[in-house]
């Protein structure tokens, strides 16, 4: 498996029939309230191979017939324009509805490149600094102890930290923290059964994870973390206001990205795919019940706690509005969020050339000259050596249901594919899949 499969081994990607290619047909409906087919420009005209593209198209439909994923929808952008928008399968099993344009899902981990942009901005405001101490924000962490062996009981053996995390660390997962998503590592244990993510604030939890260990020393290590939802935290501290009122005032309304919140509310709550889970016993897709130990959120209600690192919703066209954003330099249609300047150094790696990354509780990745970490994202500093197509400076990341996404500034693209499934539904990691087959069709990249 190659670094980046294993970067993405918990963005699982499934597929059915395929119902949609383009733009809407006699066949495939748009719902109404799907917005307009875009235009889709003919793919030679951005430099694709029409006929080598279409491989990445039956790969996708392909997937969804095999039944390792339920739906999906892709979208791939060039130089600002669409080169293709396709929909498969469907959003819903039980009912049939077909995976539409407009459809609804659950983005979990592709929320904290957002929670990075919204602290960004403060960061452009001069209300913090990389090197910062964590607790010039959060005192609740003045303490901090770190977890360094068990007894023969099985109690943790702790020592003090030797200074609090700063901010570049929470923002790049080397500050030590744990997450929850496992249970291997008696740190993660701990978020586990004291529901670190399940509290009922953001205040409720720094004050759960204040007396946890972390796992390492500030800096030390890599280990993928509850750290963005502190940055959520911090968002609130600094602007005074609700983290989610932060997020719509200053990046979601400004680039439109209408339908991206905490929630869906009643109105759009049909427009949510289905989420699904591989069955071990039957090896078929089954509707998914429990995330990580507790029960499914209801996505129609405002949650008790606004999760900076995996609570939100979004479609993908709202999704693409954020990465052409990034791949603007920070503007979009006029509207500027984050200066160049910003953007460069969010896709600038900051993790020391000392520190490998074994294990990130749901899947591994090692970092080296070759792939790093900005604030946020995973970075590609060299494709060729990461055994990539792609290009140089590629910033991404995805999500626990599959989702996915790309933003190649040296080729001016980027991919967003959403699907919904947890866990992975054998056969080849989708990320990985959609690169190689959009770059083996990108045969003039001059253009």
């Amino acid at each position: 498996m190659t670094p980046r499969a294993r970067l993405f081994a918990t963005a699982f990607v499934a597929f059915g029939l395929m119902v949609g290619g383009g733009q809407a047909t006699a066949k495939t409906p748009a719902s109404a309230h799907e917005t307009a087919a875009p235009r889709i420009v003919a793919p030679e005209s951005v430099g694709f191979d029409a006929a080598r593209l279409k491989k990445l198209d039956a790969y996708m439909a392909g997937t969804v017939a095999q039944g390792r994923v339920a739906g999906m929808t892709t979208l791939l952008v060039r130089h600002g324009k669409v080169v293709a928008f396709n929909t498969y399968g469907q959003k819903d099993l039980a009912t049939a509805a077909p995976m539409d344009r407009d459809a609804m899902f659950r983005i979990y981990s592709m929320s904290k490149p957002l929670t990075g942009v919204a602290m960004m901005i403060l960061f452009e405001e001069g209300k913090w600094k990389l090197d910062d101490p964590v607790t010039k924000f959060v005192p609740e962490f003045k303490d901090l102890k770190v977890m360094t062996g068990v007894d023969d009981k099985g109690n943790m053996i702790t020592v003090p930290a030797n200074r609090p995390p700063t901010m570049r660390e929470i923002m790049s997962h080397t500050a030590g923290f744990g997450y929850g998503l496992g249970d291997k590592h008696p740190v993660d244990k701990m978020f586990r059964d004291r529901r670190v993510l399940g509290a009922s604030s953001l205040q409720e939890m720094i004050n759960r994870m204040a007396d946890i260990p972390l796992m390492f020393q500030p800096g030390t290590s890599w280990s993928y973390s509850a750290s963005v939802d502190v940055q959520g935290y911090i968002v609130e501290k600094i602007s005074g206001q609700k983290f989610g009122d932060f997020l719509q005032q200053r990046v979601f309304g400004p680039l439109k990205m209408n339908d991206t919140a905490f929630y869906t509310g009643p109105d759009k709550a049909s427009r949510l795919a289905k989420v699904y889970v591989i069955d071990p016993r039957t090896g078929k897709l089954a509707a998914a019940d429990n995330l990580f130990g507790g029960r499914m959120p209801d996505y129609t209600k405002p949650p008790a706690m606004e999760s900076g690192g995996g609570g939100l919703v979004s479609t993908t066209t709202d999704y693409g509005r954020f990465a052409q954003m990034i791949l603007n330099k920070g503007e979009l249609d006029g509207v500027r969020i984050l200066s160049p300047a910003a953007v460069e150094l969010m896709g600038t790696n900051v993790i020391p050339q000392s520190v490998l990354v074994t294990s990130n509780g749901t899947s591994g990745q090692y970092f080296n000259e070759a792939v790093g970490f900005g604030l946020d994202f995973a970075v590609v500093n060299d494709p060729r050596k990461a055994g990539s197509l792609g290009g140089k400076g590629e910033m991404s990341w995805g999500g626990a249901a599959g989702t996915w996404f790309w933003i190649d500034p040296t080729n001016d693209l980027y991919f967003v594919g959403m699907i919904q499934r947890f866990g992975r539904g054998g056969g080849d990691d989708l990320g990985t899949m959609a690169r190689t087959l959009t770059y083996q069709a990108l045969t003039h990249p001059e253009k």
